[in-house]
């Protein structure tokens, strides 16, 4: 659990949502001769076990992320997610896209251009934090951060 500086959490009472039923698996799910597209349950199922920086729970758990804001289009290998922090200044939310986009990045094929963006209206800073979110150079840069990959790695592991 990731605190503030003065030790205290931001969003000290986030309220808890219920979660989706896992998807149901059939034999051709596991048939390497069938094409299967990446859809946005497939993707959503990628991310919605991340874990919230500041508290024992999943980023579905809090409404950070939901299947309906998840865009992928296949054909021209496009994914957009978008995902909304639980509160308008929370200082977490890049670190949160930050997950997103290397949970995605590290597991999806590589011919897929991955975008995360905060919902549009829902976080004070959503241009700035989008904006770093966006350039490859920052979020190489944040990867190469010892203490910053070690608090990322641990938001990917399952609770």
């Amino acid at each position: 659990m990731l605190k503030m500086k003065d030790n205290q959490l931001q969003n000290v009472n986030p309220q808890v949502f219920g979660q989706l039923k896992d998807r149901l698996v059939s034999k051709v799910d596991y048939d390497d001769n069938v094409t299967d597209e990446i859809d946005n349950r497939e993707v959503f199922d990628l991310i919605r076990h991340l874990k919230d920086p500041e508290h024992p729970l999943t980023l579905e758990e809090i409404n950070v992320v939901h299947q309906s804001n998840i865009f992928v289009d296949d054909v021209k290998n496009i994914i957009k997610v978008e995902f909304t922090p639980t509160i308008p200044h929370c200082s977490m939310a890049t670190l949160i896209g930050l997950s997103i986009r290397v949970k995605l990045l590290r597991s999806l094929p590589s011919r897929y251009k991955v975008t995360v963006v905060i919902s549009s209206g829902t976080h004070s800073s959503e241009h700035e934090v989008n904006k770093q979110l966006a350039d490859k150079e920052r979020v190489a840069a944040a990867l190469e951060n010892g203490h910053l990959l070690e608090v990322l790695n641990d938001c990917l592991r399952p609770l």
